[in-house]
């Protein structure tokens, strides 16, 4: 029915630090290079916390979008754009705040945890409320097959495909529906049309989810059908309902195994960050000063690795070699921790170079940048109007 598409998007809360870049910037890359992408700066999203004070937004805008691109995010390949710039976002979030009920945005996991947790703020607010559905409208409304998050984000995406499906059951009660399918099943021609009833009977009657793989696979390939065509028998194929938005999967990916500077999560509010483009002097003094096994007091003092924060950068970022050496000298006192700390020095410089690299032609020329987003906004906003167009008709608001 539509291309397999990916959508993910982060706030603009500052730079970009190794933690993000082997949490979400690598798997970014890898899917770029596999099927359509569309990364966005989700500055609305920003505000929902931040709305007491927004000067931070526009500037960590700008530079989240170097690191994206130092990272190797290509814009030949994906499209990158500023939420804010794509209206049709809060359109949709608008129109499906109408039909979502207020249960499903209270019970979201992630917002009882911040409410609880995050006492410096006033979250009492529809905005922090809203926050999930916002997210849905950001996914939906690129009709997007896959989202790729962590554990923790998964119920985000089941209420988006919840959304998608009330909003479908609601609004795809198009007049004449059948009617109009079973037209459009004779535009299939006869061999095509049979195999397609064949497999719509198997998926409603005995709940076959090969058969409906299959009869999708079938109409994908089936050249002689008009968008609409293809919409109302995709929603035949599972039922009596045209298909207006569609629902999302959880593209789950592994949290990041780079830990901080102290051993806890990487994180610029726990102050154990290295940012992607930070300097090299700055680097090599955060690493050479990092704590190590309490227990090594002395250069002759034997360590246990498992108790250095260390050691788990080393996991992250040395060969089996490297690992086997740190293991015999650490726990024998044959090398000190400082001659420990150098392969993880070596190896983090090594990763950043070519980041800073890419990064230094969009800080010689910011209208590079501007001019990538702007390119990824215009795209964007293309595909999120097709999809406003759709749902403004079933909802009664096309005025044609």
């Amino acid at each position: 029915m539509y291309p397999d598409r990916v959508v993910s998007g982060m706030r603009p809360t500052g730079t970009m630090h190794l933690g993000h870049y082997h949490g979400a910037l690598k798997n970014w890359i890898k899917m770029q290079t596999e099927r359509p992408c569309l990364f966005f700066v989700a500055d609305w999203h920003a505000l929902t916390t931040h709305y007491d004070d927004p000067t931070i937004i526009e500037r960590s805008t700008w530079d989240m979008v170097i690191d994206w691109l130092a990272a190797g995010v290509d814009p030949s390949q994906a499209t990158i754009f500023i939420q804010s710039r794509v209206p049709e976002h809060a359109e949709l979030h608008l129109l499906l705040s109408m039909c979502t009920p207020l249960g499903w945005l209270e019970r979201v996991p992630t917002y009882k945890d911040q409410i609880e947790n995050i006492t410096n703020k006033d979250l009492a607010t529809y905005g922090f409320l809203g926050y999930p559905l916002l997210q849905a409208a950001d996914v939906l409304i690129y009709r997007a097959s896959e989202v790729p998050v962590g554990e923790d984000q998964v119920p985000h995406i089941e209420m988006m495909r919840e959304i998608a499906r009330r909003f479908n059951h609601m609004y795809g009660k198009e007049p004449g529906f059948e009617e109009k399918a079973m037209e459009a099943v004779k535009k299939l021609g006869s061999k095509r049309a049979k195999l397609y009833m064949e497999l719509r009977t198997q998926y409603q009657q005995e709940g076959k989810e090969d058969a409906l793989l299959q009869g999708k696979a079938m109409l994908n390939d089936a050249q002689s059908l008009s968008m609409g065509d293809r919409e109302r028998l995709f929603g035949y194929l599972e039922g009596s309902r045209k298909l207006i938005l569609v629902e999302p999967h959880a593209k789950l990916t592994e949290d990041s195994r780079l830990p901080g500077l102290d051993g806890r999560k990487m994180s610029k509010s726990y102050g154990n960050a290295i940012s992607l483009r930070e300097d090299r002097d700055s680097v090599t003094k955060k690493v050479r000063t990092m704590p190590t096994d309490p227990a090594r007091v002395r250069r002759t003092d034997p360590g246990d690795p498992r108790k250095c924060p260390v050691w788990q950068l080393h996991t992250v970022y040395s060969d089996e070699a490297t690992k086997d050496w740190v293991v015999k000298g650490c726990t024998s006192a044959g090398i000190g921790c400082i001659e420990c700390k150098q392969p993880v020095i070596d190896a983090i410089l090594a990763e950043q170079e070519p980041m800073r690299e890419r990064a230094q032609q969009y800080l010689d020329d910011p209208s590079l940048v501007r001019a990538i987003v702007a390119d990824g906004c215009d795209t964007a906003r293309k595909l999120a109007q097709e999809t406003m167009r759709d749902v403004r008709e079933a909802m009664g608001l096309s005025y044609s």
